[in-house]
């Protein structure tokens, strides 16, 4: 009875070392720094408006229907349930991104059991891609915005169309268009961006004819239109004018122009992935596309092609746009990381059927120390990244008074009755206020230009402290860092 208890947890172990390994990154102190400035905190305000005032249709934006961030609301309404659950916080906040990592490590390695038959080559693939700095990153698992969750349905979608040319099971064909609605339904256009490669793939393997004579694929099609038109018509019917403002800013306004002064060259992802995103891994790319074509396996061949090309059709169609943002390449990291895991997975295998380890060790182990050598940097240096997080240090004044609102909002400063300036979109320190005032303490923005005698005020940019400095008389009451409290006792004559 003993023996075979511990056969199973021998068994089990290498599960849980793996779910040990993925806990820390997308998990480890997740809500420790402050909202970040536009998506999240543009997102953090719907989710809390949406929360007060039940309307989940139309998005809001202080009190107004939302023309300006455009995403359809499944996000948002993943942060509501995660709010209703664990209270109005930064880590409710950003949960729905974790979790949507958590399941696209789940969804890589169930595919890696069923269609090649290997727990390691989808351990080797998840752990590829836990150690990407560029998803375990701002705008992607960390903080609460559009990226991960995205990354999973795409992800999802492409292995299920994958599959389905694989097996010809309808099935998978019904819940490739689910998971590609989804996509849309979390970013809109972006969720059909790799539709482009499914397109040559199935080409290449002669089956799109087919597919085009599969009625399943019709009422697949229906399906995906009935849930995806159905919510724009329901948001167009509440809030009129929505679907002129998605024209304009998602259908052709980022792809065609420059949004935002997100102005790059052609080479910005690439530069990104050699230099930041995928420093420590990006030379294995080539690698394992070069050895997933000459192995003899075809399985692994037919994988190769497959993610090569969603790789290849998604990085040039995010580099031909005229919008260039970093976290827009995050939907091809865990294809980079299937093709990352196809040489390592190559290398993993040689090892572990090499004859003189196997005859000289009661059990060859070498597979697993190439494996721990390999990865042990990349996953020290993603922990420290994520176990204690710091701000980028060009942002460590810019947060500055976001980290004085957050320590307000848990109790820790007292800023009843006093008011906040400043200059500059503020959705991220706007979540804080509501937060606050949700508790009853009253404090909101104003206008630094018109302060009243007996004014409390809190400020932290330069420029707004040297003109109260200028036109107010002024007591400072309390100052933390540059964050300063000032009580204002009139205009300077």
């Amino acid at each position: 009875m003993i023996i075979k208890m511990n056969a199973i947890y021998l068994r089990h172990l290498k599960y849980i070392v793996l779910a040990v390994l993925i806990f820390f990154p997308l998990f480890g102190h997740l809500g420790s720094l402050p909202i970040r400035i536009w998506d999240e905190g543009r997102n953090a305000i719907n989710a809390l408006e949406m929360l007060k005032n039940g309307n989940f249709i139309v998005t809001h934006y202080d009190g107004t229907p939302d023309m300006w961030n455009t995403k359809p609301p499944l996000l948002i309404w993943l942060q509501v349930i995660s709010m209703k659950l664990f209270g109005i916080n930064e880590t409710a906040i950003r949960l729905p991104s974790a979790f949507a990592g958590l399941f696209t490590c789940i969804g890589l390695l169930v595919f890696s059991l069923k269609y090649l038959k290997s727990f390691w080559f989808g351990f080797i693939t998840v752990f590829v891609l836990i150690t990407t700095f560029g998803y375990i990153d701002f705008h992607a698992t960390r903080t609460g915005d559009y990226d991960a969750l995205l990354t999973l349905f795409t992800t999802l979608s492409g292995l299920l169309f994958y599959s389905f040319c694989e097996t010809k099971n309808d099935k998978q064909l019904y819940l490739f268009f689910l998971f590609t609605a989804l996509a849309v339904l979390t970013k809109s256009i972006t969720g059909m961006l790799f539709l482009p490669a499914l397109l040559i793939y199935s080409l290449a393997k002669k089956q799109f004819l087919p597919l085009l004579k599969n009625k399943h694929f019709y009422f697949g099609l229906i399906s995906f239109l009935i849930l995806v038109v159905g919510y724009y018509s329901l948001r167009e019917a509440d809030n009129p004018g929505f679907i002129a403002a998605v024209q304009g800013n998602e259908l052709g306004g980022r792809f065609l122009e420059v949004i935002e002064d997100h102005e790059h060259g052609f080479w910005f992802y690439l530069d990104n992935f050699i230099n930041k995103h995928l420093s420590y891994w990006h030379l294995l790319i080539p690698c394992g596309v070069i050895f997933g074509f000459l192995v003899k396996d075809k399985k692994i061949n037919r994988l190769t092609l497959f993610s090569t090309l969603m790789v290849v059709t998604f990085f040039l169609i995010i580099s031909t746009a005229q919008t260039k943002i970093e976290w827009y390449s995050v939907p091809m990291y865990p294809f980079s990381a299937i093709l990352i895991a196809v040489f390592i997975y190559y290398i993993f295998n040689v090892l572990k059927n090499t004859t003189v380890f196997n005859e000289t060790l009661w059990y060859n182990i070498t597979p697993f120390i190439f494996l721990f050598l390999l990865g042990v940097t990349p996953y020290q240096q993603v922990f420290e990244k994520t176990y204690l997080p710091k701000e980028h240090r060009f942002e460590v004044e810019f947060y500055e008074l976001g980290h004085y609102l957050q320590d307000a909002a848990r109790g820790r400063i007292d800023i009843n009755n006093t008011f906040v300036l400043y200059d500059g979109y503020n959705a991220h320190n706007l979540f804080y206020i509501k937060i606050l005032n949700d508790k009853g303490i009253k404090t909101e923005f104003k206008d630094w230009k018109n302060l009243d005698s007996g004014d409390k005020v809190i400020a932290q940019q330069k420029h707004l402290k040297e003109y109260l400095i200028k036109h107010y008389k002024y007591e400072i009451i309390f100052q933390k860092g540059n964050v300063v409290t000032y009580k204002i006792y009139g205009n300077k004559e």
